[in-house]
């Protein structure tokens, strides 16, 4: 590879189909617009200080999750293109290599760049407010976090309009992912927008860790903590273990493909299964990563409509340990059929139906919460009530392919795609949507209208279930995954078109809840009580929306639920006698958006391999930590008790 060379592919940008036209226009007008607002209304100044620069745990919480939701849009429009391409026999509506690219995008931005943001931005909103904590223990290090993976998650997405997308699957399987099967930048896209995206998960990871380890408010020990916290701590100890994998995997690969290297070509002496061995190493506890925190979401949501404490918590948390451990040593399942012998496929067999155990615990406490409960059926607990059936859906059928033997007939059929989708549409996408309507009024200070709401929630759970049930029956009548067609006679053609009926509609539930948070932004009652749920833990002890330092004074937690017993049992939370004192919070910082921006122009150059745009990026990225090291004398502030009063008066006047 010639440092100064900067050959420019023929297909650089692509161009003639037209869905891609559509991309390029819809892309184009986009940004005109949003250009066009922030100039005409002269908000490039308050962009910048308020949102690009921020450090403020909140901000970056919403941040994520509106980029998870663009990527929900994103990943399902894929979805309804691949469901159209099949729903019925020999169409043409998309050709093999388009689907293919279709098929990889959609897996690949669900996983990482919808479910990981949509999670760890609901864990940067309540987790610091439900411990007592002012804010994260590394807010600079966070505000890194949410620009790696944007930068990542833009880097991937604009491989559809320049230079292609990758097509050798979500999995990237070797060799077909090797330069010598798949020769363009459509894997390099791949390996890079995960890289830059994953180091920023293993920075939350480690942030979270260290946040609920040691800023804790004062009796908040680890045995009181609210069940959403726990489940954010032990992801994000997976986190810590698991993502290094999955970096060294990628970089391993990248060395493959860009400079010659022979880690996974049997030629050279690699092992092509080696790739399969490291990517479920982390792959499978990414599973658990983004299913953990939607336990802990179901957890807080049941308990505070149900109007009863959380049944059997110790339990509870063992179990979520269990699962953690468990999760490392289950990933052989996922080639059963690979030729590792009996005695690794009976062992690993054992460990994946184990995992079935402190599962099944977690959803017989939740039906024990709810027993003899006063349940009201808002918009977040219905989310929560399907998921149980649905997520039972899919671990009964998890354990069905846990059978080694019977898991050659299951593997790689439509039977595990819909495994596959029951567990994390019904487990993590439903905890998502759980856990959006259960936080919105405290960040926004108004609910999101609970009718519209409820359309959403029957037609997404109804076109879900009309979706997948159907793909276990074909998968039963042998049709495998990863077609992009099929001729007629085979039987699978009615359940086809029933299940693209089902992607359809739920497009139409995901198009009513956009609708639902625009209506409610315009016409919804704004809340003014802090508790709009008549929750029980610390979150909604304060305003809605939060003050940028949370807690004036730090509450004093006596035991579980410690907002629910501080308003029946009359405890006193807060100290209102105590004097305030000027609270020690992080200055803005536009160091990570800039660093984020070197990255993207890194991974960037390095997909074309263009290694001089390469290691300019790196170089920026450097200097960007650099400037850091020495001027971390500007990082911090304090806020003035006059301006805590101002802005507690303010408050309760609201």
């Amino acid at each position: 590879m010639d440092l100064f060379e900067l050959k420019i592919p023929d297909h650089f940008i692509v161009w003639g189909n037209p869905l891609i036209i559509g991309a390029w226009i819809s892309i184009i007008l986009t940004s005109l617009g949003i250009f066009f607002v922030l100039t005409k209304y002269k908000k490039w100044r308050w962009l910048w200080e308020e949102w690009l620069t921020t450090v403020d745990h909140k901000k970056i919480g919403i941040m994520y999750v509106l980029a998870a939701l663009l990527m929900l849009f994103r990943g399902g429009f894929d979805a309804i293109l691949m469901r159209t391409q099949l729903a019925l026999p020999n169409l043409e509506f998309l050709d093999a290599q388009h689907y293919n690219e279709i098929f990889t995008t959609h897996g690949t931005v669900m996983i990482i760049f919808m479910a990981m943001p949509f999670i760890i931005g609901l864990m940067n909103i309540a987790v610091p407010l439900q411990i007592g904590a002012r804010d994260v223990a590394y807010p600079v290090l966070n505000a890194v976090s949410f620009w790696l993976f944007f930068a990542g998650a833009m880097l991937f997405n604009i491989s559809f309009v320049v230079g292609g997308s990758p097509d050798a699957g979500w999995t990237n399987y070797v060799p077909l992912a090797g330069s010598e099967l798949t020769p363009g930048v459509g894997i390099n896209y791949y390996l890079w927008g995960l890289q830059i995206s994953g180091i920023g998960t293993l920075a939350t990871g480690i942030n979270f860790l260290v946040t609920i380890l040691k800023m804790r408010g004062p009796g908040m020990t680890l045995m009181r903590m609210p069940m959403f916290t726990w489940s954010t701590l032990i992801t994000s100890i997976i986190i810590i273990f698991a993502f290094p994998v999955l970096t060294i995997a990628l970089a391993l690969l990248t060395f493959d493909r860009l400079f010659g290297a022979h880690f996974f070509t049997i030629d050279g002496g690699g092992m092509p299964m080696m790739w399969a061995n490291l990517f479920w190493i982390w792959g499978h506890p990414e599973v658990y990563i983004v299913i953990l925190p939607a336990f802990g979401i179901f957890s807080e949501v049941i308990s505070t409509f149900s109007r009863k404490r959380l049944f059997g918590y110790n339990a509870m948390v063992l179990s979520m340990v269990a699962i953690s451990a468990l999760s490392f040593i289950v990933w052989v399942h996922h080639f059963f059929t690979m030729g590792s012998g009996p005695w690794i496929n009976s062992i690993f067999s054992i460990t994946t139906m184990a995992i079935a155990i402190p599962t099944g615990v977690k959803v017989f406490n939740w039906l024990f919460t709810m027993y003899r409960g006063r349940i009201e059926f808002t918009a977040p607990m219905l989310w929560s009530l399907a998921f149980i059936p649905n997520f039972v859906i899919g671990g009964v059928t998890g354990v069905m392919l846990a059978s080694a033997a019977a898991d050659y007939q299951y593997h790689n059929s439509y039977f595990l795609v819909s495994h596959f989708h029951y567990v994390l549409i019904g487990g993590t996408v439903f905890g998502c949507l759980a856990g959006l309507y259960y936080w919105w009024p405290k960040v926004f200070n108004f609910k999101i209208n609970e009718r519209l709401s409820k359309w959403a929630f029957w037609i997404f759970v109804f076109g879900f279930n009309l979706c997948f049930i159907p793909m276990y029956l074909v998968g039963l009548k042998g049709m495998p995954r990863r077609i992009y067609t099929y001729r007629e006679g085979l039987g699978w053609t009615g359940w086809n078109l029933v299940e693209t009926v089902g992607a359809y509609l739920m497009g139409i539930g995901f198009a009513i809840l956009v609708w639902a948070i625009i209506y409610s932004i315009r016409h919804e009652k704004r809340e003014t009580t802090g508790d709009p749920w008549d929750g029980r833990t610390l979150e909604w002890a304060i305003p809605s929306p939060p003050p940028h330092y949370n807690f004036a004074r730090l509450p004093r937690v006596a035991g579980k639920d410690a907002f629910w017993r501080a308003k029946k049992k009359e405890e006193k939370l807060f100290d209102d006698e105590s004097p305030l004192k000027p609270i020690h919070m992080p200055n803005n910082s536009g160091m990570p958006v800039i660093m984020a921006g070197w990255m993207f122009v890194a991974g960037f150059g390095l997909v074309f391999e263009w290694l001089l745009v390469g290691i300019i990026g790196i170089l920026g990225v450097l200097l960007c930590m650099v400037w850091r090291s020495f001027h971390d004398y500007e990082a911090d502030h304090y806020v003035q008790v006059d301006e805590i009063k101002r802005a507690e008066a303010a408050a309760r006047r609201s």
